[in-house]
């Protein structure tokens, strides 16, 4: 007599569910990705600090204060200095610089105060606006260290190492005879004048301190490019009166003295 199969166990086997396969590991594509908020303020951020790296250590921008370098120069005319220029190739005769106060040449400064203020001088700091601080000078150089500069020869010209020069870019009108000088300029600093010799304070009014030369920690960087206003956009070439190699020779024997004198304003 034959037997059939237990069906209780049959229907056991066929309700037992079988095990559900393992789940694949989520992509990383479906983490959640940065907002556009939170991406705009990096961005932000990075330019600021890229701004403040230029500002400080490449190139910075200037307003113009004074009437003292006409017409290379205007009042409010924007230039590009170059702090690259000066750091490495250091300061030779013929460029115009920007340079802190030594001391005495300028009135003290108004601070900007008020929400106005600091968003100027917030702005200033990161390079988007030029710097106006009131206590910055731009000047031509007219000597570096160990020249002998000297005013003036018959015709009214600086005579530089023996050398008297011609100087086209003096404002018409403008001679350098205001104070006669004769000095030596010291190491490690460089001999100003404006290119408006009429209404610049400069080196020759402040032959007491220094021989009236301005030291070269106290110099920011050359001025190499005017950016405005557009019609007289350019670059701030030397001259080619300073390439005569007669400028090299070491400078004669001093024969007179220095006297100080009062500063005209500007």
């Amino acid at each position: 007599m034959s037997h059939a199969a237990p069906k209780a166990s049959t229907r056991a086997s066929r309700g037992a569910r079988e095990p559900n396969p393992p789940r694949a590991p989520r992509s990383r594509d479906h983490r959640r990705r940065p907002s556009l908020g939170r991406e705009v303020v990096v961005i932000v951020v990075v330019a600021l600090a890229l701004s403040v790296f230029v500002r400080v250590f490449l190139f910075q921008a200037f307003f113009v204060p004074s009437q003292s370098m006409e017409d290379t120069l205007l009042v409010k005319d924007r230039i590009l200095t170059s702090k690259v220029t000066t750091k490495v190739g250091g300061v030779s005769r013929g460029e115009v610089i920007v340079f802190s106060d030594p001391g005495g040449w300028l009135p003290p400064g108004l601070e900007s105060g008020g929400p106005t203020g600091w968003v100027k001088n917030g702005l200033t700091f990161v390079g988007l606006l030029p710097s106006d601080s009131g206590q910055d000078l731009v000047k031509r150089v007219i000597g570096v260290a160990g020249d002998r500069v000297a005013c003036c020869d018959p015709q009214g010209r600086i005579v530089l190492n023996g050398v008297s020069l011609d100087e086209p870019y003096i404002k018409p009108g403008g001679g350098t005879a205001q104070q006669k000088f004769d000095v030596i300029v010291p190491p490690d600093s460089v001999f100003v004048l404006g290119d408006n010799r009429g209404d610049s304070s400069d080196s020759r009014f402040h032959l007491d301190a220094n021989n009236g030369a301005v030291p070269l920690g106290n110099v920011v960087g050359r001025a190499v490019f005017r950016m405005w206003p557009l019609d007289r956009l350019g670059f701030l070439a030397i001259p080619e009166t300073f390439s005569n190699p007669a400028l090299n020779s070491p400078p004669p024997p001093q024969s007179t003295s220095p006297s100080p004198s009062t500063s005209p304003s500007g």
